[in-house]
């Protein structure tokens, strides 16, 4: 790829990681000390059951080693705003969604690399792409997510007014850059290798890992958590990924377009998927307590 075509992608990251930053507050922190339980819950439902269930759905699902790494790699980027919204939208506990996005942009430096590194010796072994070291993809999520989130959240502290105006227009622009990061991936995939039958086969697995891990979440919350809402507040958590900042990695840090694919064909049906589950199983609890 050409020079201006690889600082394509960072910087459009690096814009979706500012507006996410400029909703968020550093007295979202306060969480973990108020609500210490739902919040350790929820961070190890991220953190650690997500990327376990997407390495079991890679390790058993035939697909192309390349794919297998790009499904761990989706596991391992947490939701960003998407989550907190469809949570706005069924009444969830909108708080516990916004503390743990805040919490995961400073985890995910160290996370992400581990993670990563162990997919791709796990599945790809001797035939990996690039050598992908630790620090390299630490300090490339550390300038296109760290610095960004932390620079809007610092703007929103500040100066809270001005957050307030651009708030609007970020609502549009985001999405905006977001389909650009897709078109990205997709003008430089072979089209004549990806057709319906290849999407097909990606959606599946990324199916089977949304479903999978929400309802982990529903059955497995019941017996730690009291509120309904948390525990389908970190449901969404964790069946709503980053899908973006998964394509920067695979094609920036890993330089892999093929493996990105899976993150597009995620995140063309997650949030729809997810906000039914979700809806589902509010509708169900809600109508059970009135009997």
């Amino acid at each position: 790829m050409a020079n201006s075509d690889s600082l394509l992608m960072p910087i459009a990251i690096g814009i979706i990681m500012l507006g996410i930053g400029l909703n968020l507050e550093f007295d979202n922190f306060k969480t973990v000390f108020k609500k210490p339980k739902s919040m350790f819950t929820g961070l190890v439902g991220q953190m650690i059951v997500m990327p376990l269930v997407a390495f079991l759905v890679a390790w058993i699902y035939p697909l192309d080693p390349i794919y297998k790494v790009g499904l761990v790699l989706i596991a391992a980027c947490p939701g960003g705003t998407a989550s907190n919204l469809v949570t706005y939208i069924l009444k969830g506990n909108t708080e516990l969604s916004v503390s743990l996005t805040t919490i995961n942009s400073f985890i995910i430096v160290f996370s992400i690399p581990l993670i990563v590194q162990l997919a791709l010796n796990v599945f790809l072994g001797k035939d990996q792409p690039v050598d992908v070291s630790f620090s390299s993809t630490a300090g490339e999520v550390t300038s296109t997510v760290l610095l960004p989130v932390l620079a809007g959240m610092t703007v929103n502290h500040y100066k809270p007014d001005l957050t307030s105006k651009l708030k609007e227009p970020l609502r549009y622009i985001l999405p905006a850059i977001l389909l650009l990061v897709f078109g990205y991936v997709l003008f430089f995939t072979d089209k004549e290798s990806f057709g319906v039958s290849e999407f097909v086969q990606l959606a599946v697995p990324g199916l089977i890992l949304n479903i999978g891990v929400m309802l982990i979440a529903f059955i497995g919350l019941k017996r730690i958590l009291k509120s309904k809402e948390s525990i389908y507040t970190i449901a969404i958590e964790m069946g709503l990924q980053n899908s973006a900042l998964a394509i920067f990695i695979a094609t920036n840090v890993i330089e892999n377009n093929q493996m990105a694919l899976i993150a597009v064909v995620y995140s063309s049906f997650s949030f729809f998927s997810t906000f039914i589950i979700a809806w589902f199983y509010k509708s169900r609890v809600t109508k059970n307590d009135k009997r």
